[in-house]
């Protein structure tokens, strides 16, 4: 541990001087971190979900170094490059027909403030400015910045100490934790209720992150897509956790095919190299917003764009869909047993990603070290216990990252 970190540097969701000590990587490279102490160890976190690759990967690699021999960035206020046009395109050409513009970001916060942005514009210009609510469903979670922690669960999340000052949001009761039908029956009397003041419903599709790590059934897209249209409500879909082929299909979306008005995108987006998030929309939506006012410095970064490019170029070239059900398959095998502990409260699997839910809390600091001490990188939090390698990760790392799990699960 680095004490001038850990007397002066912030780290996440966490006090100075840190409570948990921080590890220092000195460098990293396919899925392992090498720590300062000389231990290399397996991140199975994939940098929050979104090192797919692995690290160091040398086509990443390259198209990072042949951009910066051209430019690392330039404004995009009446300038544009190559990079972001290509990116552009293969965006609108991977996602629902329906998402024909894009707006670049810096990060998944801010795609979607510019998701909720582009909603209150559109009814605004729309002459229906009383539509300014939001509504979702509880356990969700869609970012740190204002707007976006408006939209996460108002009890459970991380924001709840800014609860008093918050926008007051719609929030219903979720398939993930009520029957399918209990679920839909609450959103269809919220929205029959209030739809005159709802400018649009945000959803993390199927798996929701961190605010539990829970997963449900995708045919409530469907459902809650078709109830939106009924009440005049736009439809989002927050993809930065779940897309570029976390859950098994490249979106999860595809599981039911259904068309988001708006889209946000991001982690994956890069391969883990930058920051760089996308919020795509209709033509609809755009005509009718005319003017975002929305300009980050940073939008539409040279270097992001590229080493996205090459990301998702190698991504849809690759075998990732058997390396995910190959990964999805290993979790049910090694990790679904650990149910019968009657220290295990659930345990919860799709795709590359895998959760053991606990009775009582886990010991981070204890743990953490544990698992270093088994070759392993985890961060868990709360009850939660969960991976998210990279798609790259091999049988026998594999091996080794469940058997690290199943280790301290036994230990706690």
């Amino acid at each position: 541990m680095d004490t001038f970190d850990h007397q002066h540097i912030w780290h996440p969701y966490a006090k100075v001087p840190n409570d948990i000590p921080t590890h220092l990587v000195e460098s990293a490279d396919g899925v392992y971190l090498n720590l300062e102490s000389g231990k290399r160890v397996i991140d199975g976190m994939s940098s929050w979900w979104s090192t797919i690759h692995g690290y160091n990967h040398p086509v990443l690699n390259k198209a990072i170094q042949t951009q910066l021999g051209k430019m690392s960035h330039v404004m995009f206020g009446g300038l544009t490059h190559k990079p972001a046009i290509d990116l552009a395109k293969t965006l609108i050409e991977i996602t629902p027909e329906n998402l024909t513009k894009v707006f670049f970001t810096d990060s998944g916060s801010v795609s979607v403030e510019v998701a909720l942005k582009m909603a209150l514009q559109y009814w605004a210009n729309k002459d229906q400015s009383t539509k300014h609510k939001f509504i979702t469903i509880r356990g969700g979670y869609h970012g740190d910045t204002f707007g976006a922690m408006s939209v996460c669960d108002p009890d459970n999340g991380m924001h709840h100490l800014f609860s008093g000052v918050l926008p007051q949001h719609f929030f219903v009761k979720s398939p993930s934790m009520a029957p399918m039908d209990e679920a839909l029956d609450d959103l269809e009397s919220t929205l029959k209720q209030n739809s005159d003041s709802i400018a649009a419903m945000i959803l993390e599709p199927v798996v929701q992150g961190a605010g539990g790590m829970r997963f449900y059934n995708p045919q409530y897209l469907t459902k809650a897509k078709s109830l939106c249209e009924t009440y005049k409500v736009l439809f989002i879909l927050d993809e930065i956790a779940t897309g570029f082929g976390r859950t098994g299909e490249l979106f999860a979306l595809e599981y039911v095919d259904v068309e988001p008005d708006i889209l946000c995108l991001g982690k994956a987006l890069t391969g883990g190299y930058m920051t760089l998030s996308a919020t795509l929309t209709t033509d609809e939506i755009t005509t009718t917003v005319g003017t975002l006012m929305h300009g980050p410095t940073f939008m539409a970064n040279p270097l992001a764009c590229s080493v996205a490019n090459a990301s998702i170029e190698l991504l849809l070239n690759s075998d990732w869909q058997d390396d995910v059900a190959r990964i999805e398959q290993h979790f049910h095998t090694e990790l679904a047993p650990l149910k019968q502990n009657n220290k295990v409260a659930d345990v919860r699997i799709l795709g590359a990603i895998a959760i053991i839910e606990m009775q009582e809390e886990i010991g981070v600091e204890w743990i953490q070290k544990r698992l270093i001490e088994l070759g392993v990188w985890l961060r868990p939090y709360g009850k939660l216990l969960y991976t998210m390698p990279p798609f790259i990760i091999a049988d026998d790392e594999l091996v080794t990252l469940t058997k690290a799990i199943k280790t301290v699960v036994g230990e706690i």
